[in-house]
């Protein structure tokens, strides 16, 4: 089934998104023993942008900043050099108390010391996110976006959050945007606010055209009643998924399309890595390949991402899980959590495994 894109828009994709930044040792090391980190500009959302945008489609992340902060400087920045636009208000620090951008502190892992991921989120600007700072008739009306990316981080961030990306999901909706939703249970997020949350995220998965998760996420965000754990055999798994999309499909009839990644941890260098999707009534199913990995984070997103672009640019369905679970396969190949592909072609080589020298 292919999904259409309305016409004339000025942004191929777009997010609603919490900026902060990313820091990680040099050369693997573990955060408690190392001296020197790496920083970047990150977040799951304008993540998901990174494929369309390094591909030359133009995208926007819809934010919000602290002013006179050097680190959100640094993040805009980094925006404009990954070719990623991006709206939003400066709030006031308010002092050294105040307001500030995440900070995301991680180590790569290896062998068999697992990556670890440290969130230090508190007095984030993000979470004051609030859909009247965005003029949606101009953005979703006048400019005209092609997707619509939400993520079930920020969408359960804080109240602020959940009603300003359910507003967001209405507006785009309402100017023939397609609107991707990405579950992503967070249990931390969730903690006290489960019956509110549910409601909020069957608000924004009523409207969504595009579904990813995996079952856990559709039975604690959506309430479904999935089958029983089939373990680590992949046949099970995938038809455990199957079984819980059906379920998902008639109860959202409106979206279309559904998928979520298969993965098996060999070690910190090296998984199983995999996807699954149903488009209309056809399902794909790319089986787990062993893939070396630099760092892990950020499979899911870029996955999510190659979806998006492969939708962004008209292909065929077939192509769409192709180009997420290749884009995937690319960015745990960079010390970046965003997949930045060179060109299609690179994409379509690691489908391949062609990773033969490039003359």
């Amino acid at each position: 089934m292919m999904l259409k894109i309305r016409d004339n828009v000025k942004y191929a994709v777009g997010c609603v998104t919490s900026m902060g930044v990313r820091i990680t040792p040099e050369d693997r090391m573990a955060v408690h023993n190392s001296h020197l980190f790496y920083m970047q500009a990150t977040s799951a959302e304008t993540n998901v942008l990174n494929v369309s945008s390094s591909l030359g489609k133009p995208c926007v992340a819809l934010t919000k900043f602290v002013e006179g902060s050097p680190v959100a400087e640094f993040i805009k920045r980094e925006l404009r050099a990954r070719n990623i636009s991006y709206e939003g208000i400066t709030v006031p620090q308010g002092g050294p108390w105040g307001y500030r951008h995440q900070f995301n502190i991680a180590d790569s892992g290896y062998g068999l010391r697992a990556a670890r991921v440290w969130n230090d989120r508190a007095g984030e600007v993000g979470r004051i996110l609030d859909a009247a700072d965005y003029d949606c008739e101009r953005i979703f009306g006048q400019e005209g976006v092609g997707i619509f990316h939400i993520s079930g981080l920020i969408a359960a961030m804080s109240e602020e959050t959940t009603a300003c990306c359910l507003a967001l999901a209405k507006e785009a909706k309402k100017y023939g945007t397609l609107v991707s939703f990405d579950l992503n249970y967070r249990a931390t997020f969730w903690k006290g606010r489960e019956e509110e949350l549910r409601k909020a995220f069957s608000e924004i998965a009523a409207v969504a055209d595009i579904l990813v998760g995996n079952e856990e996420d559709f039975q604690l965000c959506l309430g479904f009643k999935g089958p029983e754990a089939g373990g680590k055999d992949l046949n099970t798994k995938i038809e455990n998924f199957k079984k819980m999309i059906l379920q998902v499909k008639e109860a959202y009839p409106k979206a279309k399309v559904f998928a979520t990644t298969l993965r098996e941890v060999i070690s910190a260098n090296r998984n199983l890595w995999g996807a699954i999707m149903l488009s209309g009534d056809e399902w794909f199913v790319e089986e787990p390949r062993e893939i070396d990995i630099l760092d892990r984070i950020g499979g899911g997103d870029a996955f999510t991402g190659g979806l998006l672009y492969g939708i962004a640019s008209g292909y065929e369905p077939e192509k769409w899980i192709r180009l997420g679970w290749a884009c995937g396969a690319l960015v745990v190949t960079s010390l970046n959590d965003y997949a930045e592909p060179a060109d299609e072609k690179q994409i379509w080589d690691i489908y391949a495994g062609n990773a033969r020298v490039q003359r």
